[in-house]
């Protein structure tokens, strides 16, 4: 998945959230709902992004990188299987 799919899942279920707490059917009343809220959002919503961009494949220093198999061994020296692994 890359960067921009994962922002725009995001976004999409930040608009899913927003709109199930709006459509509730309460009395609407006119009262300032102040910093907290707002500041809560902001960080949920930082939190959610910057992990999913952690959470990419790709590294973000020198620009490339190289991937291989590497065969896996038990603490016996048995052959286990293989992994990819990037340096």
């Amino acid at each position: 998945m890359s960067i921009k799919t994962k922002i725009a899942a995001v976004a999409l279920a930040t608009l899913a959230v927003t709109g199930s707490i709006v459509s509730t059917t309460s009395q609407a009343e006119a009262k300032p709902l102040g910093w907290g809220w707002g500041v809560g959002a902001g960080i949920a919503t930082a939190a959610v992004v910057g992990s999913a961009i952690a959470a990419s494949n790709d590294p973000y220093y020198y620009g490339y990188h190289r991937c291989g198999w590497v065969a896996q061994y038990n603490a016996f020296g048995q052959y286990v299987g293989r992994v990819r692994t990037c340096y």
